[in-house]
């Protein structure tokens, strides 16, 4: 039989205000709800940032001259950069890019002032494409200090390398390395396995132990002849082994479908991962012990999901954060 409609809205209302009472009085549940815009507001308004900062870079001069110094100069004097590493060689230039201690690296050509005499100046920039935003942004603020610098200025007197007036501007060639292109779905999908890891063994961890408490078998388990501790951790180990299935089936889905295939020893990967799925897996214990409800862990979940996002580099490159910032996404 259905209800007339005036019934029908009467019964809703009656359940939206009990509802209403019982979420009024669950302090933990406001507090939260109350909390995520603060965070977000901070994360978006004070982490990200699309302008560079701190960016290490390396120099290899070989005209040793008056110019290429003051350009380099320059270059740091922007703010923009770290105090620059200067390299013997075009392969350890590139070493330390592959090892990430560079992201860019100027290179000075043997011949650099008898061009700049002749008024044709050039430099080559090393960009490491593998984040394709920060190559992108440094490549373009070097080149605009290199188009604004006349290298027949003469600094001083005593300055014997100096060239002639009325070259100016250098002619800066980029050089992208890692990522020719700048494909961008390389750098997302480089983090797909960390974004996927985050995120499930948070969600799985505190739900299952919150749902198992609300339906009273977790107190079963308390009367068995084990300790608490054995049964958290008997309860974690199948799902280190699930979040090793799901790097492996994203690394090779990654590979199918786009060609992306990581280079190195898996055996190095497997290792590596195993403490950061532990950390992740007690971080999610620990938000199963500080809720009381399956919503509650939802959106402490959040607290620890959404700033590891953002802090470590997935969602905007690491090294346009401010300088603190990088320290706490570090921590």
């Amino acid at each position: 039989m259905t209800a007339s409609p005036g019934r029908f809205l009467s019964n809703v209302l009656a359940v939206a205000y009990k509802e209403t009472q019982v979420l009024r009085h669950d302090a933990a549940f406001i507090t939260v709800v109350l909390a995520q815009p603060i965070m977000m507001l901070l994360l978006f308004g004070a982490c990200l940032s699309n302008e560079p900062a701190n960016v290490p870079w390396s120099v290899l001069d070989r005209s040793q001259t008056v110019q290429s110094r003051r350009l380099i100069e320059d270059v740091q004097a922007t703010g923009y950069f770290r105090p620059p590493v200067a390299v013997q060689s075009y392969d350890a230039a590139i070493e330390r890019m592959r090892r990430g201690k560079s992201i860019a690296v100027l290179v000075f050509s043997s011949d650099f002032r008898r061009d700049a005499d002749r008024g044709r100046p050039r430099v080559q920039l090393l960009l490491d494409g593998a984040d394709p935003l920060t190559a992108a942004r440094v490549g373009a603020y070097v080149a605009q200090v290199a188009s604004g610098f006349d290298a027949g200025r003469r600094p001083g007197p005593r300055d014997p390398d100096a060239a002639p007036k009325g070259a100016v501007g250098i002619d800066v060639r980029q050089r992208f390395w890692f990522n020719r292109t700048l494909n961008d779905s390389q750098f997302f999908l480089a983090g797909l396995s960390g974004m996927l890891l985050t995120n499930l063994c948070l969600s799985i961890t505190c739900l299952g132990l919150v749902s198992e408490r609300e339906r009273g078998t977790y107190e079963q388990t308390l009367s068995l002849p084990t300790s608490p501790l054995e049964i958290v951790i008997g309860k974690l180990l199948p799902l280190v082994g699930i979040c090793y299935v799901l790097v492996f089936a994203a690394m090779l889905e990654t590979g199918i479908v786009f060609g992306i295939w990581p280079k190195g020893s898996l055996a190095a990967l497997a290792i590596a991962t195993l403490p950061f799925v532990l950390a992740s897996l007690a971080i999610g214990v620990f938000v199963s012990a500080l809720a009381r409800s399956s919503a509650q862990a939802v959106f402490l979940s959040v607290f620890f999901i959404l700033p590891s996002f953002v802090l470590s580099g997935v969602m905007t490159p690491y090294q346009l954060m401010p300088d603190f910032v990088r320290h706490v996404g570090g921590l």
